[in-house]
């Protein structure tokens, strides 16, 4: 006999849980896509999407998942044998290197490992080495979903003004859009990329591009039909926008969850997220003080607040996922790129989450670790209870 039957949660760092709202948008036939509403609806996406991405830049809409966005940014801005820069901090700027190197792009590394975020003064020792600007774009995480880590896009730019570097910055919002705070424009963002999939609420399968007129000047040898963002921003003819038909049934969901978000306010969205996560790390610290349990990243101002990434001696955290997910219906993020991946898993809290489902999150886990008899620091669910607790009633 199981406890698992009922609902199930589904607590990995992506897909997200999707809203009921989303679900019945999308629970329609199929539209004409040669006029009508269709053509309304989309319009209507991209004001709002470039709102959440805080830039009054362009948006390129593309039918894939964060991987075309990477190949997107880089097919329009560079040329083969151009340089790009990676600051590694986890799987995910590795795997957008790896893309522009299948482009006949040579990719220089900064690794930083997989529990810090990128160091801005080596960073800037690297540009100051690079007096003939060999380096044409600067490739960067703001959240990696492997890691955990922030990265502090804002100092990176800041670094680049200060050494007078000419290259593009681009940045992959995918695991932290709609979830931690991000600023395009503010923080000079030149490109950014990201999917529909995480903070967005809606079903994998479409990704965004924005970028900024430095970036749109940039345009090299390796752009080409299908890929060029000119021709999907401001398009002469709707089918433009897609390079043909249209994701439709995507567009009634990212409408319902562009429509929540806004509705609930962005600023207060970046708020909610906070508070979980900071929930979630009030728990660890008490899990921490007995046994191997931690959070990846150390530092609190450098975790995300969509994504936590743990660690445990192996094969704990296997174990106890297993256990999470065939006991109680919960299922928890493998530990992806980590070695040995038994002795990590990761928790998705971004999107449609609230404290009944974070709260139930840490609670099964208590109980795995409980079942399990993995040495733990007792009280970690009354700890995150006193974080909620703290935050102010609303009406």
């Amino acid at each position: 006999m199981s406890l698992a039957n009922g609902r199930s949660y589904l607590a990995i760092p992506g897909p997200s849980v999707i809203p009921d709202a989303v679900l019945r948008a999308m629970n329609r036939a199929s539209p004409n896509i040669y006029e009508g509403e269709l053509h309304t609806l989309t319009h209507s996406l991209i004001p709002d999407l470039k709102a959440v991405a805080r830039t009054d830049g362009h948006a390129a809409i593309y039918i894939g998942n964060g991987h075309a966005a990477w190949e997107a940014a880089l097919a329009n801005t560079l040329s083969r044998g151009d340089t790009v820069l990676v600051l590694a901090t986890g799987r995910f700027c590795i795997g957008w290197g790896e893309i522009a190197s299948a482009m006949d792009v040579t990719v220089q590394t900064l690794d930083y490992g997989d529990e810090a975020a990128f160091d801005l003064e080596s960073v800037a020792e690297t540009l100051r080495a690079d007096t003939s600007h060999k380096i044409k774009a600067i490739l960067a995480v703001h959240v990696d979903t492997s890691t955990s880590v922030k990265n502090d896009i804002a100092g990176l730019r800041a670094v680049m003004d200060e050494v007078q570097h000419p290259a593009l910055l681009m940045a992959d919002c995918i695991a932290s859009l709609g979830c931690d705070q991000f600023e395009m424009d503010a923080w000079g963002v030149d490109v950014m990329v990201t999917a529909c999939q995480k903070g967005l609420m809606t079903p994998a399968g479409i990704a965004f591009v924005f970028f900024n007129d430095r970036a749109n000047a940039r345009r090299g040898d390796l752009v080409t039909s299908y890929w060029d963002w000119q021709r999907r921003v401001d398009p002469a003819e709707y089918w433009m926008y897609f390079n043909g038909t249209a994701p439709t049934h995507h567009l009634y969901g990212l409408r319902a969850a562009l429509d929540m978000i806004l509705d609930e306010g962005l600023e207060n969205v970046w708020q909610r997220h906070a508070r979980l996560a900071s929930a979630i790390w009030a728990a660890f610290d008490t899990w921490s003080e007995t046994g191997s349990l931690r959070l990846n990243i150390s530092e609190p101002e450098k975790r995300s607040h969509a994504v936590t990434s743990c660690a445990i001696d192996a094969p704990h955290g296997d174990a106890l996922r297993h256990w999470c997910e065939t006991q109680a219906g919960l299922t928890l993020g493998i530990g992806l790129g980590r070695q040995p991946s038994s002795g990590y898993f990761r928790i998705g809290h971004m999107g449609h989450v609230n404290t009944q489902m974070i709260m139930a999150v840490l609670g099964t886990m208590e109980a795995g670790l409980q079942a399990l008899s993995i040495p733990h620091g007792r009280g970690a669910v009354d700890a995150a209870a006193h974080v909620i607790a703290q935050h102010p009633t609303t009406t």
